[in-house]
C-alpha cells in the first residue's frame, strides 16, 4: 500500500517514516501511528504523521 493516500493510513498502523532532518539520506523510522496530520486526501512525497514515540515524519512503508 502506498504511503501517499490517508485512506491507506490508520491509527496503530505500522509504518517507516522519513523525518525531516532524514530527508537527504532517507533514513527510514519505524514506528506506531499515533495521529496523521495532513489533512489533504493524498500528498505527492507521504502522508505526515506522529508515531507514538513522537516523531514526525512522512510515511514511506506501510509495513502492517
Amino acid at each position: 500500500m502506498s504511503g501517499n493516500n490517508r485512506a491507506n493510513i490508520q491509527i496503530g498502523l505500522e509504518v517507516n517514516i522519513v523525518q525531516k532532518q532524514d530527508q537527504r539520506s532517507g533514513e527510514l523510522t519505524k514506528g506506531v501511528v499515533d495521529k496523521i496530520l495532513t489533512n489533504s486526501p493524498n500528498h505527492p512525497h507521504g502522508i505526515k504523521v506522529r508515531l507514538d514515540s513522537g516523531e514526525v515524519g512522512r510515511v514511506k512503508e506501510i509495513l502492517s
